[in-house]
């Protein structure tokens, strides 16, 4: 925890408790024949020459504030999103979505914005939105609350694949812009908004979806990694994907933060904890051997 600022953990969120229920879980799950676990997308080898690949994510509490403001539309898109930039960090092409919605009593104006802004993205994507689940749970979920969780399945050929097994000192990390927020950290802003108005274009803009970009990118550059920036930043979500003896040096004054970030900041959230919860403006994050033209470079690898 940082100084006395405005923390994740106080607003009742711990990444360290995250971080040791993976290393917990992970005997469990490799025991059934899983590899790399804790990546963005799980690796399934559907033949000798293609994978399936698969991410499970949630929109979070930023329902809670996107209900309160009527954009449950938005979202839907922010799940969508979410879980087709993860199956993208393996190098597959996404496939199709399934959407699990769950309240205390279900609202069907409320679990239509999702579907739809879900399947907005999803026809963005060429990813087809094939079903999914709606339980009405009263002894679980808060009265006039919603969860909103996704599957995305994705196919990738094994030479295609990208797992950060080639990275080397020197690399560059560029970096693709995010809209704000995204979907992460919204229990800490949660407890800045309180019960008081927020500007909703500031906090729930939608989570940015990166698939046109990264097929540009590999269509002319040597794509070793790439990391989804979500819960636990910048450098927390690159660690994920390099090598063991790798670390990538960020230049936090490289790029123009979204203004979100000053609001965060103005409100007592510092920089450490800016930088450990919340993507600062960078939604995405390649490692390539040299940076193509006109590319953001953040950082390198030593």
């Amino acid at each position: 925890m940082s100084g006395s600022g405005k923390t994740y953990e106080g607003a009742g969120v711990s990444l360290a408790t995250a971080e040791s229920i993976v290393e917990r879980l992970r005997a469990a799950v490799e025991s059934t024949g899983a590899e790399d676990f804790g990546g963005f997308a799980g690796l399934y080898p559907l033949d000798d020459n293609r994978f399936l690949a698969a991410s499970m994510d949630s929109v979070g509490s930023k329902l809670m504030l996107a209900r309160q403001a009527g954009r449950l539309r938005s979202a839907g898109m922010d799940l969508a999103a979410h879980c087709i930039n993860d199956v993208l960090c393996t190098g597959a092409e996404p496939l199709f979505l399934l959407d699990y919605v769950a309240a205390n009593r279900i609202d069907a104006e409320q679990v239509a914005e999702l579907v739809e802004g879900a399947a907005e993205v999803c026809r963005a994507a060429g990813c087809v939105l094939i079903g999914g689940e709606t339980a009405e749970l009263p002894g679980i979920y808060q009265e006039a609350e919603l969860d909103f969780a996704g599957t995305c399945i994705g196919l990738v050929e094994r030479e295609r694949v990208i797992d950060g097994s080639r990275c080397e000192p020197g690399d560059v990390v560029i970096g693709l812009p995010s809209n704000g927020l995204h979907t992460n950290g919204f229990s800490l802003v949660r407890t800045l908004v309180a019960d008081g108005d927020f500007d909703a274009d500031l906090l729930l803009a939608p989570h940015r979806l990166y698939l046109a970009e990264i097929r540009e990118l590999r269509a002319h550059a040597d794509v070793r990694a790439l990391a989804h920036v979500t819960g636990g930043g910048i450098l927390g979500n690159l660690s994920r994907v390099l090598p063991d003896g790798l670390e990538a040096r960020i230049d936090w004054d490289g790029w123009d933060r979204p203004p979100v970030f000053a609001w965060l900041a103005g409100r007592g959230v510092d920089e450490d904890e800016l930088r450990r919860v919340f993507n600062l403006g960078i939604g995405m994050c390649a490692v390539l051997p040299e940076a193509p033209a006109g590319a953001l470079v953040i950082g390198a690898l030593t």
